[in-house]
């Protein structure tokens, strides 16, 4: 154990990016044993029990083989897509982001398409950075992002998007200027208990699907990242590394609408020395 701790370290300590997957959360069966009670804690758990795993199953690297980037996964939990199977399923996403850095949205998609074996993903959702305390969601802040979205659209990598959190007349402003409409709009049932019915009667008009969910504003903090990386490498010191964007899929079988697999990407990087 102690030089898994120290293999760890060392990977750590060399590497600047860190790409993790959890691998089909469906078959995992260490979260069978309890049911996280958030979309949180079940981030924070399968980030801490990724890392172990995967730190425990390394075998030692000599310093000049350390790798600049990181890629956490568990091969035997990893399930892609095969080209058989991909009329049948439906790959959906939601992608949070912690930067305002849009040009993560093209790498967070690309690396969606890689791990899970497809060219395209059918539908993905977008959840803008937190904003400082005070400050109200505008077009302006989320023009950038959905420009990103629309050249993927474009070059055919993903087919639908959506929004998260609009109320109506940020969704109609969205809807208004864009060249590729939103097909979706996430509300979170904790602010309200009932779909304001100007909302729903805006998307009913231009058939926008109102899907609900239950994630909060921030689905993993800085400091929750940090504390899940340093319990799955012991004393290591993590302050310097920062959360990038998370992705959450789900791949859905479309005949029975059951669920095939789910699981997260999480990007993070080091802060420049």
């Amino acid at each position: 154990m102690e030089t898994n701790n120290s293999n760890a370290k060392s990977l750590l300590n060399h590497a600047s990016t860190l790409n993790l997957h959890t691998g089909n959360l469906v078959n995992r069966s260490r979260l069978k044993k309890k049911c996280p009670s958030s979309p949180s804690e079940e981030l924070q758990d399968c980030v801490r029990g990724t890392l172990s795993e995967w730190f425990n199953t390394t075998p030692p690297i000599t310093d000049k083989d350390l790798p600049e980037t990181l890629d956490c996964s568990i091969p035997q939990t990893t399930e892609a897509i095969t080209p058989e199977e991909r009329e049948e399923l439906k790959v959906s996403v939601k992608l949070f982001l912690c930067e305002s850095d849009q040009s993560a949205i093209k790498e967070a998609v690309d690396l969606a398409c890689v791990t899970l074996g497809v060219s395209q993903l059918d539908s993905v959702i977008i959840a803008p950075p937190s904003l400082p305390d005070g400050e109200v969601q505008t077009l302006a802040h989320l023009q950038p992002c959905w420009e990103e979205l629309e050249a993927l659209v474009r070059s055919h990598k993903i087919a639908a998007i959506g929004t998260s959190d609009l109320d109506k007349d940020l969704l109609e402003q969205l809807y208004n200027w864009a060249q590729v409409k939103p097909s979706s709009n996430q509300v979170n049932l904790a602010s309200c208990c009932v779909m304001p019915p100007d909302l729903t009667a805006f998307a009913k008009e231009f058939d926008i699907q109102l899907l609900t969910h239950n994630d909060p504003k921030e689905l993993m903090s800085a400091s929750s990242f940090q504390e899940a990386v340093q319990e799955s490498t012991k004393q290591l010191q993590v302050e310097d590394w920062r959360l990038d964007w998370v992705l959450r899929y789900s791949i859905i079988v479309k005949s029975r609408g059951i669920i095939k697999a789910k699981g997260y990407l999480v990007h993070a990087r080091k802060n420049s020395q």
